[in-house]
């Protein structure tokens, strides 16, 4: 009996140190990423003005890291908050196993990160500390992004109204603390299509946009085989309301194969006027996280190119129950 307990006390002691030695592992090894570069960006107004269109209409970086007023449908941002941060992200409103909140990305933190981190921190999910954060933020996209594109993002950061606004740090739920360090990576920069080949060019802004992201169904945190953009990804409010992202795929029974460009581009355009952006809505009526406010600030050319680049893209049956709202 003697011998057989201490058989069982070396495998148990044997196996905490194979999960120390791991933990150890991950923590000094991991992010595995290359060392923020040397960078310095000579901003002109052309690149802050892109970076300004991008940030707020095509990558809305603002989306997250400013606050939205959902007494309006769709959340537009909130005056007076752009770049502050503050958003909460957790298991009950995100189905995030832990919690954490969108950074202060005004002057007043960043003035203290020099551009090359908050190049490597955009493209590549590690922050100036070397911490990673949470792939809720798509630098995986962004990673995929033209440089000059990031840059110009980062010029028209430094641009912003300086905001306070500190934040605690993030926590996650084991085992997501360790998996979270394993997913940042290098950035596989793309170059930015010629405008001109529509399709090509679509396909881009539809990356950097993260519209799949969104838009295509998951499980346990991956993305489901064959149903790229196919809707059905759950957004929870505080109410316990449940909104689903549409299906995008140029299928004609569940999703836009029926749709004439003139009919894609008229739901952005509501969202243009006054009207559309101030549509108030109470908690039990029918409201999206999309923000439709912002998407339609993008020029007419680049939501063109992004419908000519969806209907090319494989067709999914997926009907989607738009709005559920708790009992």
């Amino acid at each position: 009996m003697k011998k057989a307990l201490k058989i069982v006390g070396f495998i148990v002691g044997g196996l905490l140190l194979v999960i120390i030695g791991l933990v150890a592992y991950l923590n000094f090894f991991f992010p595995k990423v290359a060392p923020a570069p040397a960078m310095t960006i000579n901003a002109t107004p052309e690149m802050v003005e892109r970076g300004k269109y991008l940030a707020n209409h095509v990558s809305v970086c603002m989306d997250c890291h400013s606050e939205r007023d959902f007494t309006k449908f769709s959340g537009p941002l909130m005056p007076g908050t752009l770049g502050r941060g503050g958003d909460k992200f957790d298991r009950e409103g995100a189905g995030i196993p832990g919690t954490f909140y969108a950074r202060n990305i005004t002057p007043t933190n960043l003035k203290n990160w020099t551009d090359g981190e908050i190049y490597r921190m955009i493209t590549t999910g590690v922050r100036k500390n070397g911490e990673p954060v949470f792939p809720l933020m798509p630098y995986l996209a962004y990673g995929k992004m033209d440089p000059q594109d990031v840059k110009s993002i980062i010029a028209y950061l430094r641009t912003l109204t300086p905001l306070e606004g500190s934040y605690p740090d993030a926590q996650f739920d084991f085992p997501m603390n360790l998996i979270v360090r394993t997913i940042p990576k290098d950035a596989t920069p793309s170059v930015l299509p010629d405008p001109k080949d529509t399709v090509k060019y679509g396909e881009y802004l539809v990356m950097i946009g993260a519209c799949a992201d969104c838009h295509t169904p998951m499980e346990k945190g991956e993305p489901l085989p064959g149903m790229r953009l196919a809707g059905g990804f759950e957004f929870k409010f505080p109410n316990g309301n449940v909104v689903r992202s549409a299906n995008l795929t140029p299928s004609h029974e569940t999703g836009i194969g029926l749709w004439t460009e003139e009919v894609f581009l008229g739901r952005f355009y509501t969202y243009r006027d006054s009207a559309g952006r101030n549509k108030a809505v109470t908690p039990d009526e029918f409201n999206s996280v999309m923000p439709w406010t912002m998407y339609a600030g993008m020029t007419d050319g680049d939501l063109k190119s992004i419908y000519r680049y969806l209907t090319t893209v494989d067709p999914v049956e997926h009907k989607v129950e738009k709005f559920t709202v708790h009992k």
